[in-house]
């Protein structure tokens, strides 16, 4: 089913989600990076003798929104090699600077800024690339990029400097990124690496800049980069990093009526160690590690809904290297590895290989319970070992095959799945295909049966050019399928869809630089041939200027639900606009018929959710979401409910950063209106605040220090009552030995 395209994808700005195109580089284009001798004083000036022996790539060449127009405004790279770090440097030229949209940020948060950087494929073989960008204050932001799915990971982390300053004339970055930083062969001779050179320049639209031409008609980006010729001395190093950790919280519980509860302050010392086995491969162990995250979730609204909601991981030691795992179902969830005791991860590629291996010893089972009409997250009262393994063969950067396993085994429970994948790219065409087989062994006390089997097939098709796209696909899962070790939340059925799209693309300097038709039909059963679910849908979408986008859509299906089809139906609007720098609002907002699933009834349902992101100075960062939402029938309101998510963040520096985080819920029932009203409360309302402080020298040498508590009333208590407050420290320091 197609979804709405959400904020996630245009506020979060990673570099290439929007542009589902291919570079077109001369192959024989080739930038030699010349060794040089001095120490980069990094200070955003690129004043040091060494750079006008540097290499110089111009940024000729406007790749969205026009399609390889002449760049409106001059940016001019310099890359060199020192032997052990890559050096650059940018000159980005701006007929006024006073427009120059640059902030202090958070690590991976410029997105919306002007920042220039660089993806560098530094094996060549248009498999992965490295991705650093800073904006004109130094703010950092880094990705990697797999090169089969075209997808985006910003989770993880290097270690390497910036620093930039505004001027007269626009504004000057320095980057320095040691070669211990990535990964490629070592050589003794100079070194082939493909490379794209980007300025992002946000303005009524936000232009991409590159040196390299992009054409909208082919899927592949890194087929093409221009090259880099250089970097004879540039070894990985040892490649090792030791992370010490300690780890202290002390927290409060009480109920209404009883005084504070405690078990006293707790401080634990941990270590994390990164061992580079050479260029191609990497060890990650994790002893006695925090594994608590240090900032709350996105708040999410649990009304009206069967299925589980799904949570992002934001753990460190999860996050790094997560893209070795990637399968076309998600068959691995970490954050269902709850409380482990230590933690093992080996990750790399060797020429056509790619593979990952992951182990943890947990001290509690957390795992996900699929079901056909809905799926819950249950607890077992035992730890468990939990293990995964994936491996990829890739052909000559358009096919490849890949395997997967994961396990999950306590005292009387064990769960194990196993799977073949394969994926083919040629053009504008794409075939995707997996095959998986889960065997179950439950507890007695689960109320499940002892065993559980059951397979799943995915198969798709995708055709993509400039203009049009079509796609096909059909998925199956047994009733008997459990991945407890992913978030797979629905089983036992079969689902066929068919869709497909068209594109216009405006004249250059258009104030409409994209449209957009798409939709499909699916149908979907359970395995006895029973209709669960026949729907059709549609939307039509516009970018315009101030860096708009507008999505008008339309769904009707039929949905089962305790034996009952019933015809849903919804229009739905999505807008988001940026007015100025530093701002950014939109929302989305939805109305029609959907299920009352505690009543088993046809019901009217409004969702509001607006938002807002605003910058105020130079560090202080104002973001507020709302979610509103009402279900009525019978001639009332069956339940009205609002979630006010506000993060409020002073960066302090490039280093230090206060944050305010506040979530507040309130939820009204007309009881009168359930058949069973004795599950539920008049009114309901939660507060959840927490105060954050963090000082970063790098991703891994840090210090985070905060308090948090949250509050709750019900028919049974009235006012907000204080029910847990904590307080908390975690301090790291990455150590890298010469």
């Amino acid at each position: 089913m197609l979804k709405p395209l959400s904020r996630t994808v245009f506020s979060a700005g990673l570099v290439l989600s929007l542009v589902p195109a291919a570079v077109l580089a001369d192959p024989t284009t080739v930038t030699e990076v010349p060794a040089v001798e001095g120490e980069l004083i990094l200070d955003g000036v690129p004043d040091e003798d060494f750079w006008a022996k540097a290499a110089q790539i111009e940024l000729v060449y406007e790749t969205q929104p026009a399609e390889n127009a002449k760049a409106a405004v001059r940016t001019t790279a310099y890359l060199a090699d020192n032997g052990r770090e890559i050096l650059l440097a940018f000159r980005a030229e701006d007929p006024d600077p006073s427009k120059i949209r640059a902030f202090l940020r958070d690590r991976d948060s410029l997105w919306q800024d002007d920042f220039v950087g660089f993806s560098i494929d530094t094996f060549n073989d248009q498999r992965r690339a490295f991705e650093f960008f800073a904006n004109p204050l130094g703010a950092q932001g880094d990705l990697i990029l797999d090169g089969a799915s075209g997808e985006e990971d910003s989770s993880w982390d290097g270690l390497w400097d910036s620093a930039g300053q505004i001027n007269s004339s626009g504004y000057t970055v320095e980057i320095r990124i040691p070669y211990s930083t990535l990964r490629f062969q070592k050589s003794a001779g100079p070194q082939i690496w493909g490379v794209d050179v980007l300025r992002f320049y946000p303005r009524d639209n936000r232009y991409r800049l590159s040196n390299n031409k992009l054409v909208r008609s082919n899927n592949c980006y890194l087929c093409g980069l221009s090259k880099l010729r250089g970097f004879s001395a540039a070894t990985p190093g040892r490649d090792l990093e030791i992370t010490p950790t300690l780890t202290a919280r002390y927290g409060q519980q009480r109920q209404p009526g009883q005084s504070w509860q405690g078990d006293g302050g707790d401080a634990e010392f941990g270590v994390d160690v990164k061992w580079g086995l050479g260029p191609n491969s990497t060890l990650n162990a994790t002893l006695n590690p925090d594994f608590s995250q240090v900032e709350s979730d996105q708040a999410q609204l649990d009304l009206n809904t069967t299925f589980a909601l799904f949570f992002p991981e934001k753990r460190p030691f999860f996050l790094e290297g997560a893209d070795y795992f990637n399968t076309p179902n998600n068959v691995l969830y970490t954050r269902t590895v709850a409380d482990p005791d230590a933690g093992l991860r080996l990750t790399g590629r060797n020429q056509e290989h790619t593979y990952g291996v992951f182990a943890a010893q947990d001290a509690s089972t957390q795992i996900l319970i699929p079901g056909v009409f809905g799926s819950q997250f249950r607890f077992l009262d035992q730890g468990s070992t939990a293990a995964a393994g994936r491996y990829r063969y890739d052909f000559d950067g358009q096919a490849s095959i890949g395997a997967v396993s994961t396990l999950r085994s306590g005292d009387d429970y064990q769960n194990f799945l196993g799977g073949l994948d394969g994926r083919w790219q040629s053009g504008s065409h794409t075939l995707v295909g997996q095959w998986l087989s889960t065997r179950t062994e439950n507890p007695a006390d689960m109320g499940l049966p002892d065993r559980q089997d059951g397979d799943a097939l995915f198969a798709s098709y995708d055709f993509s050019n400039r203009n049009w796209n079509f796609n096909a696909a059909h998925i199956s899962f047994d009733e008997g399928f459990r991945a407890d070790l992913g978030f797979i939340g629905q089983v036992g059925y079969d689902k066929s869809v068919v869709g497909g799209g068209r594109t216009w693309h405006g004249a250059d300097g258009a104030a409409i630089n994209r449209a957009r038709l798409n939709g499909d039909w699916d149908i979907t059963h359970d395995e006895s041939g029973r209709v669960l679910e026949r729907e059709i849908e549609a939307y039509f979408s516009v970018n315009g200027p101030r860096q708009s986008y507008f999505e008008l859509g339309g769904l009707s299906r039929d949905r089962l639900w305790n034996n009952q089809l019933f015809p849903e139906k919804w229009l739905s609007f999505y807008s988001e606009i940026t007015p100025r720098s530093g701002l950014s609002l939109g929302g989305f907002v939805r109305k029609g018929d959907q299920i009352d699933y505690a009543n088993t009834r046809l019901a009217d349902v409004v969702n509001f959710e607006p938002w807002i992101n605003m910058n105020i100075g130079k560090g202080v960062d104002a973001r507020i979401s709302h979610s509103h939402q009402k279900i009525s029938r019978d001639g009332g309101d069956l339940v009205t409910a609002g979630l006010t998510d506000l993060r409020l963040s002073w960066q302090l520096n490039l280093r230090q950063r206060l944050r305010l985080s506040a979530i507040w819920q309130d939820i009204r029932r007309d009881l009168a209106l359930y058949d069973q009203p004795e599950h539920f409360d008049t009114r309901t309302r939660d507060l959840g605040l927490q105060f954050l402080y963090s000082y970063k020298i790098n991703p891994r040498t840090a210090l985070f220090a905060g308090y948090s508590d949250g509050r709750f009333a019900n028919d049974q208590v009235s006012g907000l009552f204080n029910s847990d407050r904590t307080i908390f420290m975690k301090l790291g320091y990455a150590w890298q030995p010469e």
